[in-house]
């Protein structure tokens, strides 16, 4: 199979699908690889090191897109990069449908076969292509946060740990998932007083035994949440229903009663938000102001750290990208219901529910659709 990677045009976007180690597993497997000049530059290789594992450097966007069978990307495609899609072509990338209609209506139109690193599954029920980057964007929330309550970025003018004699900031993470237990993990080390709130008892009894008492688990309950939003510093916002668009759990009402100077970061505006105040914003921009509380609604947050986070993605969609190039993506789908799952739009039809819902499209079940 002839594997395209072009280079990531969204702001400040430095990841690469591949890296020239991917190139060269699936290289080693028969297949061949084209890599758009400069896609690795942003996280130290350059065009030499993917032409010494013996992959072919093309000198656009176009060429890729034309020539590839099957398309390996980070970030959902841009309008100028969907019109370059082709019927028949694989799509193998981050998609995050369920808030983005332009997006569906362009890949339905493409005719092309797109696969979501966000809904594959396991066999535990984990998503293990969102996984590595939710412990980044996780992770990434604290430091974020931190920033946004210092006095210069609009926010309270506080040191999240605080010092002796002061108080730490009061952070309050929603959500018990992967970027919560991330997110928490970093503000306890930096001296927090943390708070972390979710509906699932298991969840909560897990965290419980992770962090012990330096973590208060809460469930969340509609009381629960405002009182532990309004009293907040720092509100981190991890919930994720896989492939639909994220609740709106932190209503306007509650943004205006929170402190002035207090800050929200939201990890789910890749799947909408779940802040009612949420926008997306980039790295170029990456703050706005809502009744004196600071928003951070970065839909790429792991962008701003491409090299730790695209070695932590490849790590996580080599083995996938290896079976669909050997065994064409029709067998790899039915010989892993896992990666079905990860199958949104199949040749002119959505093939993932929630999306469907969200959007208002039929649905059609993808082991149907493929045999279509």
């Amino acid at each position: 199979m002839l594997i395209g990677v072009p280079k990531e045009i969204k702001n400040h976007e430095y990841r690469v699908g591949m890296t020239p180690a991917s190139a060269r597993e699936l290289i080693s497997h028969g297949h061949q690889v084209i890599v758009e000049t400069n896609a690795g530059t942003g996280i130290g290789f350059d065009d030499q090191s993917y032409i010494d594992v013996g992959a072919e450097i093309r000198e656009s966007a176009s060429d890729i897109f034309e020539q590839a069978e099957m398309i390996v990307k980070v970030k959902e495609p841009l309008s100028e990069e969907r019109a370059m899609l082709r019927e028949d072509q694989i799509l193998f990338t981050y998609l995050h449908l369920a808030p983005d209609l332009p997006q569906t209506k362009d890949l339905i139109k493409s005719k092309s076969i797109c696969i979501a690193y966000e809904t594959v599954t396991s066999n535990n029920g984990s998503l293990p292509l969102l996984a590595p980057m939710s412990e980044v964007a996780g992770r990434m929330s604290i430091q974020a946060g931190a920033q946004c309550l210092e006095k210069s970025k609009a926010g309270r003018g506080m040191l999240l740990g605080g010092v002796p004699g002061v108080s730490p900031a009061k952070v309050v993470i929603i959500g018990g998932g992967v970027v919560g237990s991330n997110a928490a993990q970093m503000a306890i080390g930096m001296g927090a007083n943390v708070v972390i709130l979710d509906r699932s008892i298991d969840v909560l009894r897990r965290l419980d035994a992770q962090f012990g008492a330096q973590l208060q688990t809460v469930f969340s309950s509609k009381d629960a949440l405002e009182e532990h939003v309004l009293s907040a510093d720092l509100v981190i916002g991890g919930v994720l229903i896989p492939g639909a668009a994220a609740p709106k759990l932190v209503t306007e009402e509650m943004i205006t009663k929170m402190k002035p100077g207090a800050a929200v970061v939201d990890v789910a505006i890749d799947q909408g938000g779940c802040f009612a105040t949420s926008h997306a914003t980039t790295h170029a921009d990456p703050t706005y102001i809502v009744d004196d509380v600071v928003h951070y609604c970065v839909a790429n947050m792991p962008g701003a750290v491409p090299r730790t986070s695209t070695f932590a993605l490849n790590n996580a969609t080599l083995p996938y990208i290896i079976n669909i190039a050997n065994l064409g993506y029709k067998a790899a789908l039915e010989n892993d219901q896992h990666l079905m799952n990860g199958l949104n739009v199949h040749k002119g039809v959505v093939t993932c529910e929630s999306v469907a819902t969200n959007l208002g499209f039929d649905f059609v079940d993808a082991s149907d659709a493929i045999n279509m």
